[in-house]
């Protein structure tokens, strides 16, 4: 390019650049000239004399103004005057709102929405009114808000997804009346039960699918489920499911258990949900070395450890270190050394899957319990919430002591919910217990329904009350009526006796037997008083008195002249007083759903103290359960047996033992041990003994089926015996069977868990027994309330 040729085109260049920079300049100050004029709203100023309001019919005129903000007098620009406008509408109680300004006067034009007439709700059948009207903030007599009323609405349709009606919907509906009013209409649709069509697990590899939905508090849809809609999917539910897994893998050893994550996907149809728990189990750990060590002059570590029941091998459980700690700090307290925690110091050992447990016996702080408040019980009275408490104002405080606490408050089932929470006191070194309740209902009215293949069917209607007047009572009235057995009975308890853990109790009882297969018919009557404590961490002794009136008699048409039974019955009313005592230890129930337990009991009645028969009757029973195969199996063994012992040698048939199919299967009622028989078969009484023993072994396992239908099977051998007579002499026919002679029975069972109730049916054979024993090869019960 030539010299003459870049100077144009660096002129050219020049001169663009000057015409940009003119141009933005020019904008510039255009933009500056605007920005410094007032707005029009700004520029906008009101000064008011007077504020007058329309259209108000309920509301005083000086209300809407003070909702307005707006005072005479005082300048008032457009902006405030929206905002005047903004609040009167928020006051919720105008349709609509105008401000007009007018010169020096401003009108404020309302329309007021209409007062509630009444509020009704149409559609709804699993919630009754009552229950609907306790959910809603508008109330009759009070101005309408819709804002008020879409929170109604939402919060009705929140209480139907609660019991699993997700596709519940509820439309507030106004219908005008005259005078301003109007009724405020809820339409409720409640829609289907979204219950939960199965429940599956992903990582599980000790424990299966089944045994794990039995741990479970949410249920799969059962069979029956078109009838009974039961499982329904509640999220509270599969939360709380969460915490349930892991503790019932804790409690097995699994310390590294935990729950991945939960889904929960609603079928195509949205009528149901398949929940899908993803889960990892990791190793199962057991204990090792199990040491003491203190820090507290005074308390020897090897006393401490000797009072505990850990034992080096045993499956780890974090509730068996619970109860060591609350043994050693017991054994504390009763030693008078205060203030002493005892600190678990766990090591792990991967090798060889131990947890070696230190006792750390160590000085905790000088802490004392200042008081303890109670809120939230509207009928239980404050001491029966105390009576769960070990500790007192005044004593030294105790975490684990109140986290028991808040267990046995729970354990009452006298509230929905129980918080047990300590905060600071008046002074550093005192604390405050806050024990917040929500009552729940404690009473209960039942009808029931059973069938038995001897009994028939039975008719039983009982109202329990737990907590009676709030004092933590329980009371029972039962009565039922059966083709055997009429009874009805009264009961009265009281747990805490002189505020102490001991349950005193009164019972009244009226009983009306007639035995299909005997000749003889009992009446009835009872008092008896029991007085219970406990005596160990599982066990519990049983005092009480008795006083009976028994009469007992034959019918004429059914008399047998110089028989066992004729003879007992022409003795006619007898009253017998007796005192006894029974002893219960009972392991079963012990941690989240136990593998194994025992049940241990045995008692002593001692009659005639003041009756008309003396006699001491002995029982005793022990029964061992436990689950084997990954926890499929259910194994059960059962010893039982009982002695009379009449000095006088005259008891009755109502004093001896009587063995059912509760004792030994594959037998009618009466239908072993001691008989009195003719030749000719017309007399055959059943005559029952002053000894009996028996043994029953069975098992329970799933049979593969759908875990939906819930069938279960089993298999029983049960053997045992029945003798032992006073009398064995008659003019009437021959005693058969005074002597012991062992019944052998096998048999299987069919448990089928239906939404009725459950039911079992037994098919048995007897493969030893005596020639007149009355077999029963098979047996159908069922039990339901409604």
């Amino acid at each position: 390019m030539t010299k003459q040729g870049r100077a144009l085109a660096v002129a050219r260049e020049s001169g663009e650049a000057r015409n940009w920079f003119f141009a933005f300049a020019f904008l510039f100050l255009i933009s500056a000239v605007l920005s410094l004029l007032p707005t029009a709203g700004a520029a906008q100023q009101y000064n008011f004399n007077s504020i007058t309001v329309e259209g108000n019919q309920r509301i005083e005129s000086a209300a809407v103004v003070a909702y307005s903000g707006i005072t005479t007098g005082k300048v008032v620009t457009g902006g405030e005057l929206n905002s005047a406008y903004q609040r009167v509408l928020d006051s919720g109680l105008f349709e609509t709102v105008e401000l007009v300004p007018s010169g020096s006067r401003l009108v404020i034009k309302v329309l007021e929405y209409p007062t509630i007439n009444e509020i009704s709700f149409e559609g709804n059948a699993r919630l009754k009114d009552d229950a609907l009207e306790g959910l809603v903030e508008s109330q009759s007599r009070r101005v309408l808000n819709p804002t008020t009323a879409e929170r109604d609405a939402a919060r009705i349709t929140q209480a139907y997804a609660e019991q699993g009606r997700l596709a519940a919907r509820v439309t507030p509906r106004i219908i005008r009346r005259s005078d301003n009013r109007a009724d405020l209409v809820f339409e409720v649709f409640e829609g289907g039960v979204v219950e939960i069509e199965r429940i599956g697990f992903v990582g599980n590899q000790v424990y299966s699918d089944r045994r794990l939905r039995r741990v479970l508090g949410t249920k799969q849809a059962g069979l029956l489920r078109a009838v009974f809609r039961q499982d329904t999917f509640v999220n509270d539910r599969i939360e709380f499911d969460r915490q349930v897994l892991r503790d019932f893998y804790l409690s097995r050893g699994y310390v590294d258990f935990r729950v991945t994550s939960v889904n929960a996907e609603l079928s195509r149809e949205r009528d149901g949900y398949f929940v899908t728990f993803n889960v990892e189990e990791g190793q199962q750990f057991k204990f090792g070395q199990i040491t003491a060590t203190s820090e507290v002059t005074g308390a020897d570590p090897d006393e401490f450890l000797d009072a505990i029941k850990l034992k080096p091998g045993v499956t780890y459980s974090p509730i068996q270190v619970e109860n060591a700690i609350a043994r050693m700090e017991n054994l504390a307290l009763r030693e008078g050394l205060d203030f002493v925690r005892v600190d678990p110091r766990i090591t792990r050992n991967e090798a060889d899957l131990e947890l070696d447990v230190e006792f750390a016996i160590v000085k905790g702080p000088r802490i004392f319990i200042e008081r303890i408040d109670i809120e939230g019980n509207t009928t239980t009275l404050d001491r029966v919430i105390r009576n769960r408490f070990r500790i007192v104002e005044g004593d030294p405080f105790n975490p684990r002591e109140i986290r028991e606490s808040a267990e046995r408050i729970r354990a009452l089932a006298y509230f929905e919910t129980a918080e047990v929470n300590a905060r600071e006191g008046s002074t550093p070194d005192q604390v405050i217990v806050d024990v917040d309740v929500v009552e729940q209902p404690t009473g209960s009215l039942a009808i029931g329904a059973s069938y038995g293949t001897n009994q028939g069917i039975g008719i039983v209607l009982r109202f329990d009350e737990r907590n009676f007047l709030g004092r933590g009572q329980a009371l029972s009235f039962s009565g039922s009526l059966a083709a055997e057995l009429n009874d009805y009975s009264f009961t009265f308890t009281e747990p805490a006796f002189l505020g102490r853990d001991l349950a005193a109790g009164i019972s009244l009882r009226y009983q009306d037997y007639e035995p299909n297969d005997a000749r003889f018919v009992n009446t009835t009557g009872e008092f008896r008083p029991t007085l219970a404590f406990p005596v160990s961490e599982f066990g519990r002794v049983t005092l009480n008195y008795a006083l009976q009136n028994v009469d007992m008699t034959v019918e004429t048409a059914n008399a047998q002249p110089g028989s066992i039974i004729d003879a007992e019955a022409a003795r006619g009313r007898v009253i017998k007083s007796s005192v006894g005592y029974a002893y219960r230890y009972d392991t079963r129930n012990g941690g989240l759903d136990p593998t194994r337990g025992v049940l241990v009991e045995f008692g002593q009645d001692f009659g005639g103290l003041g009756g008309d028969y003396t006699f001491v009757k002995t029982t005793a029973k022990a029964q061992a359960e436990m689950r084997v195969l990954n926890e499929e199996v259910l194994l059960r063994a059962v010893f039982e047996g009982g002695a009379l012992h009449s000095p006088n040698s005259d008891s009755r048939i109502d004093d001896r033992f009587i063995v059912s199919a509760r004792n030994i299967r594959g037998f009618e009622p009466f239908g072993v041990g001691p008989r009195e028989r003719n030749a000719s078969g017309t007399l055959d009484d059943a005559l029952g003994g002053n000894y009996y023993a028996v043994a029953r072994f069975e098992a329970e396992f799933p049979l593969g089926l759908p875990e939906e239908i819930g069938i279960n099977g089993g298999v029983f051998y049960d053997v045992g015996s029945l003798w032992g007579l006073d009398t064995t002499s008659s003019s009437a026919g021959s005693v058969l069977y005074e002597d012991f002679s062992l019944r052998h029975v096998i048999g299987v069972s069919i448990f089928w868990d239906t939404a009725i109730g459950p039911l079992r049916f037994n098919f048995s054979k007897a493969i030893v027994k005596e020639d007149f024993d009355r077999e029963q090869n098979f047996d159908f019960t069922i039990s339901a309330q409604f």
